[in-house]
């Protein structure tokens, strides 16, 4: 038993070392120490959201650097406690030391597939937007469980979301939403579930209790950045405005404050009406907007990359994942084989298995 467990012990090691190699710890401390000077900054606040990003990405360094640490000091422990209760032969010693090399194999897991997100944008928070497809009513529907579904996710991983604009749909669900995610590698994290996502189950708005299909989209766009330059002129965009509608409290559905952006030369269309001021849904559209033609911009340069290479290599197609409820239960994706029977805890945000297959499917693609 104890030489298994040192066994393990070596190859987690070593997973280890290429995580610290790659995360170039030294480069890290430097990077904290800086930020740390900046956050310390008596004007930092000034500009509030160079402050955020500064106050964002020094806790996202701290949390990752502390993360490795940590698992290196825990691998060290429990290679002593081997070593301890393989000389004085005890056995319940080797039971906990085994007990501890299960619970860091998913804990330096989860930080070698963070080590996998190193595109261009994957450090980059996320916009995410999810659109009913065919199927009615219940693809409407659909696309609101999948958007509590993204929301569970977030909150599971301590992600600050905020959504932007909601359309409810007459009947019941919603026709699309767009929420921005605000933590660091959201984008590269969620882009992975990007693509049509299929329902199967017993429709709760079928009399006859019938099986349907129906479908929703997920898009999923990096925010932009000041260096990303995207310029928009007043001439290539129609702005609209309208009263917000759903669920509310005091103020809502009392003024046009809702904010619908169309820009004209490609077609994208954007809304925001979370904020009671028209000026700042109109402010937060024009970001949602910048981070759209970002990602357009990406994709017609990774389409020239792809034509000159004469390969499909990395391309999503359009069904991603099936959901099957009725009459088995299964969630399977559809590039990586992933799958789980139990479709419940998918969809309260329990996505981890899906996003780590898709995430190692991506990079080998």
């Amino acid at each position: 038993m104890n030489e298994e467990l040192t066994d393990s012990i070596a190859d987690l090691s070593t997973t280890l070392q290429t995580i610290e190699k790659v995360l170039n710890i030294k480069s890290m401390e430097k990077e904290i120490e800086q930020l740390e000077v900046e956050a310390s900054a008596p004007n930092l606040w000034d500009d509030p959201s160079n402050a955020q990003t500064i106050t964002t990405r020094l806790s996202f360094l701290q949390n990752e650097l502390k993360k490795v640490i940590s698992l290196r000091q825990r691998l060290d422990d429990v290679s002593v406690l081997i070593e301890l209760a393989t000389d004085e032969n005890d056995l319940s010693a080797l039971s906990d030391a085994k007990n501890e090399i299960s619970s860091l194999i998913p804990a330096i897991r989860e930080m070698e597939v963070k080590t996998l997100l190193s595109g261009e944008y994957d450090s980059r928070e996320a916009l995410v937007t999810i659109r009913s497809e065919a199927g009615g009513v219940d693809a409407a529907d659909w696309a609101e469980m999948l958007l509590r579904m993204y929301l569970r996710y977030c909150e599971r991983q301590n992600w600050k979301t905020n959504v932007y604009e909601t359309s409810y749909a007459e009947e019941a669900g919603i026709k699309s939403a767009t929420f921005a995610v605000h933590a660091p590698y959201a984008y590269g994290t969620l882009s992975v579930e990007q693509g049509t996502h299929r329902l199967v189950r017993i429709s709760p708005f079928d009399s006859q209790s019938r099986r349907h299909t129906s479908f929703a989209g997920v898009e999923v766009v990096p925010v932009v950045d000041k260096s990303d330059q995207i310029e928009i002129s007043d001439d290539e965009i129609r702005v609209d405005v309208y009263r917000s509608s759903g669920p509310g409290g005091q103020g809502v559905n009392t003024t046009d404050s809702a904010v619908r952006i169309t820009h004209i030369p490609s077609g994208i269309v954007v809304s925001c009406q979370n904020e009671r001021s028209q000026l700042q849904n109109k402010a937060t559209a024009l970001s949602v907007l910048q981070s759209k033609l970002l990602e357009k911009r990406h994709q017609e340069e990774q389409a020239k990359i792809d034509a000159l290479k004469n390969s499909t290599s990395g391309s999503w197609g359009n069904q991603m994942r099936s959901y099957v409820l009725a009459p088995y239960q299964l969630v399977k994706d559809l590039r990586t084989e992933f799958e789980t029977g139990n479709p419940a805890a998918v969809l309260d945000g329990d996505l981890d298995g899906f996003i780590e297959a898709g995430i190692r499917w991506r990079k080998q693609s």
